[in-house]
């Protein structure tokens, strides 16, 4: 069983920063691929970020390209998410997943994940 848990979110000015961190416990990081997604209030949860086994391959959502920074320490168990430039649109419960997948890994669904985190909130306010 991997276990993941989500921190660093919190309150923030819009054009502010956070840096979203993803901690997995029960097995090593190094033989999943991690994407992160997010779901405000009433909507679809949707793709955010991944980063493949390696780290070799890096995929962002339209929405966050050039503000977002996805990367991973294997030697910490550890994934993150750097978030500069943030706006209230970001606001939004943001998870963390794992994937085992190699072959026809569709990173941009949620059903290609098996393992999933508990959540952290980000607040953008105006």
């Amino acid at each position: 069983q991997l276990q993941l848990v989500e921190s660093g979110g919190g309150l923030v000015q819009a054009g502010g920063s956070l840096r979203l961190s993803c901690a997995a416990s029960g097995r090593t990081f190094s033989s999943y691929a991690v994407g992160w997604f997010r779901q405000a209030p009433g909507k679809e949860r949707e793709f955010v970020s991944a980063i493949t086994l390696s780290g070799g391959s890096i995929y962002y959502a339209d929405s966050v390209k050039g503000r977002f920074t996805i990367s991973r320490d294997n030697v910490k168990n550890t994934v993150y998410l750097q978030m500069n430039t943030l706006e209230p649109e970001d606001t939004a419960v943001y998870y963390c997943a794992a994937s085992s997948r190699v072959y026809s890994f569709r990173y941009y669904r949620n059903n290609e994940y098996d393992y999933w985190g508990q959540g952290t909130q980000v607040t953008v306010s105006s």
